[in-house]
């Protein structure tokens, strides 16, 4: 039987916090922004001094899958 190609559309979605020090609940949405995040293969991080920043996550993301089409 021939193997087909197909593409399946997949998100994978981590959820949780990060601590941050700020004067207002619109400087800590922008710290957040601007100098934290995930890169895939690497780690959660942040750019923020020691002291100003903490996180917790749970290392296993949910699997959505929405579509699949054939290539």
């Amino acid at each position: 039987m021939k193997k087909k190609a197909y593409r399946v559309r997949t998100q994978y979605i981590f959820e949780g916090v990060f601590d941050v020090v700020a004067e207002n609940k619109e400087e800590a949405r922008q710290k957040v922004l601007q100098n934290c995040g995930l890169v895939m293969g690497g780690s959660i991080h942040s750019i923020l001094p020691d002291g100003e920043v903490n996180w917790a996550f749970d290392i296993h993301p949910d699997k959505k899958i929405d579509r699949i089409t054939k290539v």
